[in-house]
Parts: C-alpha cells; structure tokens; sequence
C-alpha cells in the first residue's frame, strides 16, 4: 500500500514510518522543509498549500500532524499553536482529497483526534457514541474531527483515532516520570482518582494497521486499551516495575505552577473504553497495565 503521511516526525509518528515500512508498505512523508529524501514531499498547511499530486498517488493517509500537548507550559499562544497546527494540516489534507476526481482519492484517511474529546467524564465509561465534553481539549478535537469532513463527504473512509495516552520509555505520559520514580521521588498525581486511557505503544502501531485494512471501519475509533486504571493504581504499578517507592504525591496546585492551562488537563478523569475496536475484532497484545509498562520499559 501506498500512504502518505504527516507529522511522521513526532513521538507517534516516527515509530509508525518504522512500522509501516517494516510491513512492507511505500510510505511518503509530508515535511514543511524543503524535500531531502525521495520518500519526502513538501507542504504547509498554515498556508493551505498541498501538491494534490502527492495525494492523488496515495492508496492511504495518516495524519498525526499536531504540537504536542505536554511538550511546553500552555499560555494563550500555545494554546492557538495547539488549535490551528491540527485543524490546518486536517483542513489542508481533506479539502485536497476532497478536490480530486474520484479515480484519484485514496481510499482511507486515518485522522489523529484524542480521548480529550470526552472531557471530564469522572468514574463515568464512555465510548465512540459518547458527546463531546467540556474543555479546551475537548473544543479542539470538536473542530479538528468536523476539519475531515470534506474527504467524508466525498466518499472517502474517514477514520477518527480517538488516542488515549500511549506507553514508550521515550515520549508521552511514561517519559517525563521516569526520573523522579527512579528518583524515588514520584507520586500521584492529585488525588489519583482520575483515570487514565492508557494503550501500549505495540497495540497503538498494530491498531492503526489494522485499521487500514479494515474497509468496514470508520467514524470515531477511541485507540485505547481495554482496561484504563486511575492514576494511583498506575503509580503504584510503574513504582512496583522500577522497584521504587512512590510516597510524594504532586499537589494539584503544585501542578498549576509548573504547567499553567495543562495542569486541569493532567487531572482530568477520563474513562475511555474502546468499544469499535472490541466490536471489530482487534486482539490486544498488552490488555493490562502490567504487561504494557514492562513493553515499555524494556523494549
């Protein structure tokens, strides 16, 4: 298969290209830079501006394009950067679908959304028929998932990747941890009753290859594990796995001061379960927390 992809440099994005060419595919990657390697084609999606050539020869697209939520303390430009860089290259690739004969269009966008689209939903589950919640974060996957509409009404599979937080030793949730837990040093995050949506990093990579293939899935796909756990009961797994204590809870306000607007994020509960993927067939490789963190802390 033929995909295109952006925001292939990222946490997610690098191991996917890995992942996808290892599987035999002919990846393509959209870079904001001029071009330096065959497999790569310019664009900007701040300024609209997509070669639709170097979509019309692709069978799939993968976007992950986005500034990435816990890399920086929000204020008010971040949090636009956070806005626009996933509504524009959504806007960018679905209008560009869009506009190609139909001979041309690929056969199935798979869009990058977030488990932030539920809000707050306390001890409450949810799954893909859920409303939106309340939220910044939940405001931007609104706009961001409505940017796909112009390749869905063109006929084109549009799949949603509502992603939970997946586990690596090198990005996301587990990195920034892992210090202070080795430290002896880590905690809780508040109260520890929020919940977390986690997904090993081998079930996200075979979550999304299993999703182009599969031509009866599409919509919202929350890309989570089937088993999310609140954030104490993580903290005490990651603390058994590094053979640490975890005795020093972080004070919410504490998390106010050092991460701004992120801060009510970090604490927010959100009990995800992935109900098209269980319905669908997928089989988890690490369906319990144990499994997933030691994958992620030794592979």
């Amino acid at each position: 298969m033929r995909i295109l992809t952006a925001g292939a440099s990222g946490f997610l994005g690098t191991r996917l290209v890995d992942r996808l060419t290892a599987d035999g595919h002919q990846v393509t990657r959209l870079v904001r830079r001029p071009p330096r390697t065959p497999d790569e084609r310019q664009w900007n999606p701040a300024a609209a501006q997509l070669d639709p050539q170097a979509v019309a020869d692709a069978d799939a697209v993968v976007n992950l394009a986005g500034a990435g939520v816990g890399d920086k303390r929000w204020d008010d430009d971040y949090r636009k950067l956070i806005r626009t860089s996933r509504v524009d290259s959504t806007t960018t690739l679905a209008i560009t679908i869009a506009g190609l004969p139909a001979a041309d269009r690929p056969a199935v966008l798979l869009n990058s959304s977030a488990v932030g689209w539920y809000g707050n939903t306390g001890d409450r589950t949810v799954e893909e028929d859920a409303p939106a919640g309340e939220g910044f974060l939940a405001d931007v996957c609104r706009v961001w998932e409505a940017a796909t509409r112009p390749a869905e009404d063109a006929g084109v599979r549009v799949a949603r990747l509502r992603t939970g937080l997946p586990l690596h030793r090198d990005g996301g949730l587990l990195k920034p941890q892992l210090l202070p837990f080795r430290l002896g040093v880590g905690g809780k995050l508040g109260n520890g009753r929020q919940w977390l949506p986690w997904i090993s990093m081998r079930d996200w990579l075979d979550a999304v290859a299993f999703l182009l293939a599969r031509e009866d899935v599409a919509g919202p796909v929350n890309v989570v594990g089937p088993a999310p756990v609140t954030n104490a009961e993580f903290t005490r797994e990651l603390a058994r796995q590094l053979h640490r204590p975890a005795i020093m809870p972080i004070p919410a306000l504490a998390l106010k001061v050092a991460l701004g607007g992120f801060a009510q994020e970090a604490l927010t509960s959100t009990r995800v379960l992935p109900g098209v993927l269980g319905k669908a067939g997928f089989t988890w490789t690490h369906p319990d927390l144990p499994g997933a963190l030691h994958a992620a802390l030794t592979g």
